[in-house]
């Protein structure tokens, strides 16, 4: 269980997130929200890559506010970044073994690249250089998410860049991850098939949260004000 205890990050003389409480517990979490509304700031805050202003992230009890990235990975928590982070020199399979703690053979890490769509031959011993393109590099580290299998795991915006891929593929990922580690996933998304799946919806306005609930207390008032949205933008055309 992931509990954040009154987070506020400042910076450059700006509230990013003000006085955050929240309490994960549940299998699919979707954060959402407005560009510009703290989301991925949080995600950053709770992996350890920005510090809180104030406040206090428990995990399972643990106080884990001042520890390190790696002792938090250490502890059980993944982060998926927006943009995936390239590693020269290593090959897929290397990467998947790394995120799996332990030597993976060839025929292991295709379950892996299968599972997010990728031909398995054609990419396990492929280096991770500029021939990758950002969707290619994305779907390896969603497959590094789900071979890590870690308590909570933080998607950041993990359709971007996967169009031709299915989203139902991309969700059953998340149920075959989450069957395997009982764990939570934590997903930072605009979109509705997304949000669909989630158990508990947060949703975040200029740094604070605006409302909380399941997906059917909350999802069809997310819809209805994009809706409006998109009716005012048109009427400027």
């Amino acid at each position: 269980m992931l509990e954040l205890q009154n987070i506020t990050y400042q910076a450059d003389g700006k509230t990013i997130l003000d006085d955050v409480s929240l309490t994960i517990d549940e299998r699919f979490v979707a954060i959402t929200g407005p560009n510009g509304s703290g989301k991925s700031t949080l995600a950053k805050i709770v992996t350890g890559i920005l510090p809180p202003t104030s406040g206090r992230i428990l995990l399972d009890g643990q106080d884990i506010t001042e520890l390190s990235i790696t002792e938090r990975a250490q502890a059980g928590v993944t982060f998926a970044f927006q943009q995936p982070v390239r590693f020269k020199g290593l090959t897929v399979l290397d990467l998947i073994s790394l995120a799996a703690g332990k030597k993976l053979s060839a025929a292991a890490a295709c379950d892996y690249l299968s599972d997010v769509g990728l031909c398995a031959r054609d990419y396990v011993n492929r280096e991770l250089n500029a021939s990758l393109s950002g969707g290619e590099l994305k779907r390896i580290e969603i497959a590094m998410a789900n071979a890590r299998g870690t308590k909570l795991t933080i998607f950041d915006e993990p359709e971007a860049g996967i169009d031709l891929w299915s989203f139902q593929s991309l969700i059953r990922v998340f149920e075959n991850m989450h069957e395997r580690t009982n764990g939570s996933i934590v997903i930072i998304s605009h979109q509705e098939r997304i949000l669909d799946i989630a158990d508990k919806i947060v949703l975040l306005k200029a740094g604070k949260i605006d409302a909380i609930g399941t997906k059917e207390e909350i999802l069809p008032a997310i819809l209805a004000s994009s809706a409006s949205c998109h009716k005012m933008e048109g009427g400027k055309d």
